[in-house]
């Protein structure tokens, strides 16, 4: 028991902490289109997420997969910047949520950033996998859930707050999140790609 708290404390710690950048950024480019009415939808694409990157954590972890941890490491701000585009070509100021079609976007995007947890978790390994796996992927999931609470707490402030600036109301205050928060996440995950780019 103690070992599988260790490797939880690992995973939630790997998540919910300022060394994760790009997997925060990632999120924040995630969440930027949702709003508290649309949470079935971010549900689906939080899921779809979790469901890539716990496959591809438990390939490359167990060695049936192995990946250039290079390429994984550029490739991880490439899917920021995706996201971002992807949010900034799509948002309406509807009420309508965004589309389901994200999720299956969020499951390959997961495929990528699982095989980004897994290189910094076999470097961990002594002999058995199995614990620290499961370990280390519920720390996972449980750093993605405070996280994404306050980047959704945020997100719903800044809706009002800039609702209010514009004196056009939450829809519009909606609308500038999403190319605020969207070009900003962008801006830095090109950066971070960029410095990242295999020789």
């Amino acid at each position: 028991m103690s070992e599988l708290i260790t490797y939880l404390r690992l995973g939630f710690h790997h998540v919910a902490s300022f060394g994760a950048l790009d997997h925060v950024l990632f999120l924040c480019a995630l969440a930027a289109v949702y709003r508290p009415r649309d949470w079935r939808a971010g549900l689906w694409v939080v899921t779809a997420f979790t469901v890539g990157h716990s496959l591809t954590l438990a390939l490359v972890v167990s060695g049936t997969v192995q990946l250039p941890e290079a390429w994984i490491e550029f490739l991880i701000p490439v899917t920021i910047v995706v996201t971002c585009l992807a949010n900034l070509a799509e948002h309406r100021a509807t009420d309508a949520a965004p589309d389901r079609r994200r999720a299956l976007a969020a499951v390959i995007f997961g495929l990528v950033h699982g095989a980004g947890f897994a290189g910094y978790l076999r470097a961990m390994f002594l002999e058995s996998i199995a614990v620290p796996l499961v370990g280390f992927n519920l720390g996972i999931e449980a750093g993605q859930v405070l996280v994404l609470t306050i980047i959704c707490t945020l997100l719903a402030l800044a809706d009002g707050v800039l609702g209010l600036w514009a004196q056009g109301g939450t829809a519009t205050g909606y609308t500038r999140r999403i190319v605020m928060v969207s070009g900003l996440a962008g801006v830095v995950a090109t950066g971070m790609a960029l410095t990242r780019l295999p020789h």
